[in-house]
């Protein structure tokens, strides 16, 4: 007994030994950026706001790699096409290259238009909305990922941005309509992503996995879907990863993404027979042909993300930094190599160090990801990213993400429960047959054939009208079963309560802190 309390004991340590190590680390990386913002005041470029904006900057940027990078990587690490230690080396390295490489030099300084810069009355209280802002939804976000919670990072700076400007300027100075359009994307992401996830796997489902010959069926059908996938990241990309290095239209970016498609085709498809040949008739064999698209999937999904959500740590700071050097309220903000390096190195910092939590969650507590579910999830991202860009709907990368693994999670529940029934309504056509391996016979045959002849033969029994089975309360009991473990309802309500508290909550804090900084700094 005093050996196993030992054990625990040991254990214990181990784990707050590793929290420390990972705050320690945390805070060696802020304190870092504080020491060269302030050798940046001491050459009188700089302001003591800059030296605070700087470390809160930080903090943001390791939430940002905390928390929303797990929607990238989660279904690879869930579907076990990735392992953890591998999905974060990939994530951190395409996280960092999409921010430095295609992050931009200018900024939105006022997100989403929700607040008139106008309205704000001179660059010092602009700089005091501007770190208000940061520092809540860094909070917000730190919070969201201790409970375990992925929430979107735009949202929680929306938010931020909002109620520090209300608090600054009253409530004429926030554009309502603006903030009306982001309240729906908290239905509309979701659902997208969920909706296009689902049906993507039907098909793969009714085409390959529902066949009786499934390597030919798979022969055909995964070099189209590796095209599709191809053609979807290639326009994200142009769309969104690289818009800030090269401006195109929505048709010239749909043109060259189909035209990579075409290429992928051609070079795949070959590589995919050869694979195909080599493998077993059966759906783990299948699984294992989309590994290397869904690995690819999650390094370009960081790449963009990178490229993309870097503005939502540094667009304040550099807002900041411009404010002090220009002494005015800008909408555009250049963004200095220094600002950009917080934002990369603190997001990959922030994956590596507190990353696994929400991975954890988005590939496995939500609902069982295998391969072929998780490419799905990340196909859905890109696709749905891309009709909202076009319709011009506000869509969070966030929402979407996990929407696509509640989506693919919510179709398996039903395919599984329907499946069920189809077995008992066979058992009901047997009962009273004394002959087990006939039944038995029939129920492999049926798990072999393709959708089409499943529904012949349960037409033929119904003809028939022979019985066996269960009771139909112990029917009732499995189904029941079904919908109950194969998509968690716990993680449902508490991220659907997470994302709607975003905004809210965040602009709560961000009025909070804005006080609190003007009670401080005014003389």
């Amino acid at each position: 007994m005093e050996f196993m309390n030992f054990n625990q004991l040991e254990k214990a340590t181990n784990i707050s030994r590793n929290e420390l190590f990972r705050l320690g680390v945390a805070m060696l990386f802020i304190v870092a950026i504080m020491i060269f913002a302030n050798l940046r005041f001491n050459q009188g470029q700089g302001d003591v706001m800059l030296v605070v904006a700087a470390m809160i900057g930080g903090y943001m940027a390791i939430n940002i790699g905390a928390n929303d990078v797990a929607n990238n990587v989660g279904p690879a690490v869930g579907s076990k096409a990735l392992t953890m230690s591998g999905a974060i080396l990939i994530a951190a390295f395409f996280e960092a290259a999409g921010a430095l490489i295609a992050g931009g030099d200018v900024v939105s300084t006022i997100k989403k238009g929700i607040i008139d810069p106008a309205m704000i009355g001179d660059a010092q209280t602009f700089i005091w909305v501007m770190t208000a802002a940061l520092l809540a939804a860094a909070v917000w976000l730190n919070i969201a990922t201790y409970i375990g919670a992925p929430v979107s990072t735009t949202h929680s700076i929306v938010g931020g941005v909002l109620g520090a400007g209300i608090a600054a300027g009253g409530w004429q100075i926030a554009n309502w309509d603006k903030m009306g359009a982001i309240a729906s994307s908290w239905i509309i992401s979701p659902v997208l992503g969920g909706v296009i996830a689902a049906g993507f796997l039907y098909m793969i489902k009714r085409t390959i996995i529902y066949q009786t010959d499934k390597i030919s069926a798979a022969k055909r059908i995964v070099p189209v879907l590796i095209a599709i996938m191809g053609w979807a990241f290639g326009s994200y990309l142009l769309l969104k990863g690289l818009k800030k290095l090269w401006k195109m239209d929505f048709l010239t970016a749909l043109g060259l993404g189909l035209a990579a498609a075409i290429i992928i085709y051609i070079l795949v498809r070959p590589l995919i027979t050869r694979t195909a040949n080599r493998l077993s008739n059966d759906r783990e064999s299948i699984n294992m042909l989309f590994t290397i698209p869904l690995i690819f999937g999650a390094a370009l999904l960081s790449f963009a993300h990178g490229a993309n959500d870097v503005a939502n740590a540094v667009g304040p700071l550099a807002a900041i930094n411009d404010a002090i050097l220009h002494g005015g309220v800008v909408k555009k903000a250049g963004i200095p190599l220094w600002v950009m390096l917080v934002g990369a190195l603190g997001i990959a910092l922030g994956l590596m160090l507190y990353g696994p939590k929400l991975i954890r969650t988005v590939g496995s507590e939500i609902t069982e990801l295998d391969k072929m579910r998780a490419f799905c999830v990340a196909l859905a991202a890109a696709i749905t990213v891309i009709i909202a860009t076009q319709l011009g709907l506000p869509v969070s990368s966030t929402h979407i993400a996990v929407g696509g693994v509640f989506g693919v999670g919510f179709l398996r529940e039903f395919l599984e429960a329907n499946y069920a029934r189809m077995l008992d309504e066979i058992k009901e056509h047997h009962e009273g047959d004394k002959d087990p391996a006939a039944i038995d016979k029939f129920l492999e045959k049926f798990e072999q054939v393709s959708v089409l002849e499943k529904g012949r033969m349960l037409e033929e029994l119904k003809q028939r009208r022979q019985k066996l089975g269960l009771y139909k309360k112990e029917r009732k009991s499995l189904r029941r079963v079904y919908r109950q473990e194969l998509v968690k309802r716990s993680m449902l309500l508490k991220i659907a309560a997470a994302w709607v508290i975003t905004v809210p909550l965040s602009g709560t804090m961000a009025a909070m802190f804005y006080f609190t900084l003007r009670g401080m700094l005014l003389e």
